[in-house]
């Protein structure tokens, strides 16, 4: 008997780069309660990761445990990581100790705990029943973590307004408000300055984090009454 592992020749490129958007994930959780800085940056990576992936899929083929894996990864990188930063960030400004929890420190315990919990819901729900569609129910969790960590690249540090904003896509994220997916040239454009964003946070007045973030904002607000996915208005 050949002993060997179950997903050798089962794994296409897609999925490799999926696994890699995870492990981004797990490392941006641990690096958020030492440099919250560095862990923004490592989500943003796990953003571009988590675009190359269907690209490569489109390229080359998808196989059938391709949106089983991004859904996983998804929830690592775009899950738990921002709510473990936002966590992070609160406890260091606010001296949050469980020995003495305030009922404010524990709104900052649960706000990221729903927020994992709303992630998960909305990527089950979205490779349920929106894979195959141009449009998805909620906002995608790929975009509520690029604005939590492109806003705190852009110099938002106040843990109360990054704790809001986390409550806010609790309830995005299971909204039935439908969003268009991305065209390819627009989601290239993005990730150009995602890139950017990563490399170079600090570069002139933070301006790459700072554009990333309007990017972001505007598909948020803007994308559900004017987006259409061909790329003309509706």
């Amino acid at each position: 008997m050949q002993l060997r592992p179950r997903f050798v020749g089962r794994l296409g490129v897609a999925d490799a780069v999926t696994v890699a958007n995870a492990m981004l994930g797990f490392l941006a959780a641990v690096v958020a309660t030492m440099d919250p800085e560095l862990a923004a940056r490592l989500i943003l990576l796990a953003g571009i990761a988590d675009g190359l992936d269907g690209v490569l899929a489109r390229r080359y083929g998808s196989t059938r445990v391709g949106e089983y894996v991004d859904s996983l990864a998804d929830v690592a990188s775009f899950g738990v990581a921002p709510a473990i930063l936002v966590y992070a960030i609160a406890q260091q400004e606010w001296g949050i100790s469980l020995s003495n929890l305030t009922l404010a420190d524990a709104a900052v315990l649960f706000v990221p705990a729903f927020f994992v919990a709303a992630a998960v819901v909305r990527l089950a729900m979205y490779t349920a029943y929106d894979l195959s569609e141009r449009t998805t129910c909620g906002v995608q969790t790929t975009l509520a973590a690029t604005v939590l960590a492109a806003a705190y690249l852009s110099g938002v540090s106040d843990p109360a307004i990054l704790v809001t904003a986390t409550g806010v896509f609790v309830y995005l994220m299971i909204t039935s408000i439908e969003y268009p997916e991305l065209t390819d040239r627009d989601a290239l454009a993005m990730g150009v300055v995602q890139f950017g964003a990563v490399l170079a946070p600090t570069l002139g007045p933070r301006v790459l984090p700072r554009a990333l973030l309007a990017a972001a904002m505007a598909y948020l607000l803007l994308a559900p009454i004017f987006y259409a996915p061909d790329g003309r208005r509706d």
